[in-house]
């Protein structure tokens, strides 16, 4: 069960930390790719050491392919996962609602700038990039546990800058589903993409790490 808590209360720390930023902060790009990426980081050294500090499906998924974690564990990571989203976001909804801002908002991801095809593209490359980090780094055999937290705090922080402005840059199920519940519309419309994009990423960095640079045992 502390496996379980410390996966909610990561994937809580990302969302509520990251979408913060974004609707009450109010930042710009760079304010909010180091708000999800020092989220991460902070939240992996905090809970890592307890649940392996995965806080979204798509890593959940990528580590059940190269069986660093049981199928059992898996589903419920994924479901502690997004109920921590879920909650990060309903506490997000009753501060911008103190701040009388409209809560509809709250930094829900959508891509009303391009179009469905090009959108899944980005998702899938952005998380493929990410997961072929976290795996590498985590790796037993040529991994760097002490500076892993670090390395995948910074390479998510990049990964938002180039797709922020693209798609909310997502690269996790959770952190969009969260969001789109309470904020509705085109965000929830498109739940289908954060989902699916996501989960092809790290379907072929699990491969390509396993077969391509021998990441596994």
């Amino acid at each position: 069960m502390r496996k379980y808590i410390s996966e909610f209360l990561g994937t809580f720390m990302l969302v509520f930390i990251g979408t913060s930023s974004v609707v009450i902060a109010k930042g710009n790009v760079l304010t909010i790719a180091l708000a999800f990426g020092l989220a991460i980081t902070v939240s992996a050294y905090a809970f890592g050491g307890i649940s392996g500090g995965h806080f979204n499906p798509a890593v959940t998924t990528a580590m059940l392919i190269n069986r660093r974690i049981s199928a059992t564990d898996a589903i419920a990571y994924i479901i502690s996962q997004v109920l921590g989203a879920t909650f990060a976001s309903l506490f997000v909804k009753i501060f911008v609602g103190a701040l009388s801002l409209p809560t509809n908002q709250l930094g829900q991801t959508d891509f009303p700038k391009i179009s469905t095809g090009i959108a899944f593209l980005v998702e899938v490359l952005a998380t493929f990039l990410f997961l072929m980090v976290i795996i590498n780094v985590t790796s037993k055999d040529h991994g760097d546990a002490a500076r892993a937290g670090v390395v995948i705090g910074l390479t998510l922080s990049l990964l938002i800058i180039f797709a922020l402005n693209l798609t909310g840059a997502s690269l996790n199920p959770a952190r969009s589903f969260g969001p789109a519940i309470f904020a509705g519309g085109s965000a929830l419309k498109h739940i289908w993409l954060y989902i699916l994009a996501p989960e092809v990423g790290a379907i072929l960095a699990a491969l390509c790490s396993k077969y391509l640079l021998g990441s596994e045992d």
